[in-house]
């Protein structure tokens, strides 16, 4: 099931070699683009992904900048855009939803079951 809650929403990834390469790619795509970074991970081996959210024009816009700019200052492994992510990728990978949007959440499915259990009675 697809939720309405953030459906027009990107996930955007560049993954950089080095801590230096990731900041300067975060900082080049939240001023690029009206985008949040929502999260940072370091993987290992000094592999390092940096995580923004926003409409999916912004996050491209976003990770075309961000990808040039890290470019410039380390290496550039990855650079990765998922449209409309299913909600099932926020159940796994939490990466920067806030209680608000939990709580949408939550009152969208509470709908849903509750119009079900009402249609099979």
């Amino acid at each position: 099931m697809e939720s309405k809650v953030g459906a027009s929403e990107a996930l955007g990834m560049i993954e950089t070699r080095g801590f230096a390469a990731m900041v300067e790619a975060s900082d080049a795509m939240v001023k690029a683009a009206k985008v949040e970074l929502v999260h940072y991970e370091k993987i290992g081996g000094g592999f390092v992904t940096a995580v923004v959210r926003g409409d999916v024009a912004a996050v491209r816009a976003a990770l075309e900048a961000g990808g040039i700019a890290a470019g410039k200052v380390g290496d550039v492994v990855s650079v990765h855009l998922i449209p409309r992510p299913h909600d099932n990728v926020d159940l796994a990978l939490p990466l920067g939803r806030g209680k608000e949007y939990w709580d949408a959440y939550r009152e969208m499915i509470d709908g849903v079951n509750n119009k079900e259990r009402k249609d099979t009675k």
